[in-house]
């Protein structure tokens, strides 16, 4: 049974991170192990607070759910190392109906890859040589090659020219040396002979006998004697294939590894000669063999999403995932399914309040630790009950989880507030960049931040700087308007300060920003609404 990740949005707050650890325990109930919390961003200040001091393991971080190489299965990889003689690479495409094998080094790690052609080319290649030659060679392998009887084992290895002697003897005794290898028929002077030449190797083919004299003479001067029934052509047509595998194989493979996504595999795989890809993991050790025939597979990661329902606010490659479930609290967006799914969208102050509820009325307690994330979820995007986005059901579900988590709301709410408004020691970008969603409004792309700030005086201080910040961001994510909306809890309102179209921002906002907004404090219950409405305006008035 595959897993399924629950996300929360991009740039997660405390509450996307407290609701997908929260849901995850509940389904966990039903299915064990089955729901892994994940984020698809860095913690904020605020969420690092509540997972450190509730001892809760941060969700896993997984920047994309793009299908990658990882999330296929792959078949039992035919491979062979570097040093077999390539006559095993043949028999091995024989047997198993493969095009393709994949060579690799003692430790596991890819080297290179044999296909049809290729050893077919090599095969020809030697066809031409003048001479017929063994590479180093083991006396076993090559008299495996020739399915031949090892007589007399006088050398472990064999290395040099191969001659064949039959009706040629002068030409070969003229030619030859120490490091060689003779194919004689069954004259046994000839033997003699050779065998008092001192070569390395004497083969007598088809199926002559062996005598016990010739046997003794080669034994006495460390001459290997090997029996075949194969004929001088058929031991010549054989000793082709003894080249070991790396001098056939090639090494232009195409290489990808466990994290690549499947949509770039599919184009390395198209163009590849091969028609294959060789899949290895980040250590170079061999995963499997990718075909075009593997990768029509549909491999999509299975994800619930919570605390959003906009593309602009999921995880990378939320496209390529399957959605199987939505549970949210803010307005509706632009994703969309292939199948129908569960869509739980309640306008209440926090998804952490719906999870919660969800706990309370199955019957089942969450744990002390989901408690206190889940509290924490509703008291980071409620201000501690005090937002305008606050119901009934958050006030429910608040008291419900502080009996669990035995922690008094005021305190920890105040706690969690100084550690969103706690902007020593960081960079303006990374303040900036925090708490940033993107809409889409009218046919305008709008990036709106919003920071808590202990005082207006924290912007006003920073203001130049904060706009040159803006323009850089508008230039980055190639969006029409980028707005950051500085709340200040003590004062129930925000300061509006951004940058977009001169004329646009002129005919929305009038007065030269930063712009006040009494009463403004939630984003999207108080101040979206509000851009909406005026961009809506706005839109008609233009010709």
């Amino acid at each position: 049974m595959n897993n399924i990740y629950l996300f929360g949005h991009r740039q997660p707050d405390t509450d996307s991170i407290a609701s997908v650890i929260g849901y995850a325990e509940l389904k966990n109930r039903s299915e064990p192990g089955r729901y892994i919390p994940a984020r698809c961003g860095e913690l904020n200040p605020e969420s690092v607070f509540m997972l450190e001091r509730f001892g809760i393991p941060d969700p896993v971080l997984i920047p994309s759910v793009k299908p990658k190489l990882s999330d296929i299965s792959y078949k039992p990889v035919f491979s062979l190392m570097q040093d077999v003689p390539a006559v095993d690479v043949a028999a091995l495409m024989e047997k198993e109906g493969i095009r393709n094998v994949v060579i690799t080094d003692s430790t596991g790690k890819l080297v290179g890859m044999v296909g049809e052609h290729a050893l077919a080319a090599a095969y020809i290649q030697k066809i031409h040589l003048a001479e017929l030659s063994v590479t180093p060679l083991s006396v076993e392998s090559l008299a495996r090659i020739l399915r031949a009887n090892i007589v007399v084992a006088s050398r472990q290895n064999l290395s040099g020219h191969v001659y064949i002697a039959i009706d040629a003897l002068r030409v070969t005794l003229g030619k030859i040396n120490t490091q060689d290898i003779v194919v004689v028929g069954d004259n046994e002077s000839d033997q003699f002979a050779l065998i008092s030449a001192g070569i390395a190797c004497l083969i007598i083919a088809q199926g002559a006998p062996v005598g016990d004299r010739v046997a003794t003479a080669a034994s006495h001067l460390g001459v290997c004697v090997l029996s075949t029934k194969l004929d001088a052509f058929g031991v010549g047509r054989m000793i082709n294939l003894s080249l070991p595998a790396r001098e056939v194989m090639e090494t232009n493979v195409p290489v990808l590894t466990t994290t690549d996504t499947i949509s770039h595999a599919r184009q390395v795989v198209s163009v590849s000669k091969f028609r294959a890809a060789c899949v290895v993991t980040t250590d170079g050790i061999l995963a499997g063999v990718l075909t075009r025939t593997t990768l029509l597979e549909d491999v999509r990661k299975s994800v619930i999403l919570l605390d959003h329902n906009e593309v602009s606010h999921s995880v990378d490659g939320i496209e390529e995932a399957e959605i199987v479930e939505i549970i949210d609290h803010h307005r509706l967006g632009t994703i969309t399914t292939l199948k129908p799914i569960r869509f739980l969208n309640d306008p209440v102050g926090a998804t952490s309040t719906i999870i919660a509820l969800k706990f309370r009325e199955s019957g089942l307690a969450p744990s002390y630790s989901c408690a206190c994330a889940l509290l924490c979820g509703i008291l980071s995007d409620t201000l501690s009950l005090r937002m305008s986005t606050t119901s009934p059901q958050d006030i429910l579900a608040v008291n419900y989880l502080a009996l669990i988590a035995g922690e008094d709301p005021d305190e920890l709410g105040i706690a969690l507030l100084k550690q969103s408004m706690d902007l020593l020691g960081s960079p303006l970008d990374m303040i900036l960049a925090r708490d940033t969603k993107e809409y889409t409004l009218f046919e305008k792309k709008v990036l709106i931040s919003q920071v808590m700030v202990p005082s207006f005086t924290w912007n006003r201080e920073r203001n130049d700087a904060i706009c040159q910040e803006l323009g850089r961001i508008k230039n980055a994510s190639g969006t029409d308007m980028v707005l950051v909306l500085f709340t200040n809890v003590l004062e129930k309102s925000s300061e509006l300060q951004g940058i977009a179209d001169p004329d646009l921002m002129q005919a929305l906002f009038g007065n030269k920003l930063p712009l006040r907004l009494s009463g403004v404090m939630s984003r999207k219950k108080d101040f979206l609404p509000w851009l909406g409405a005026k961009l809506r305006g706005q839109s008609r008035t233009e010709p």
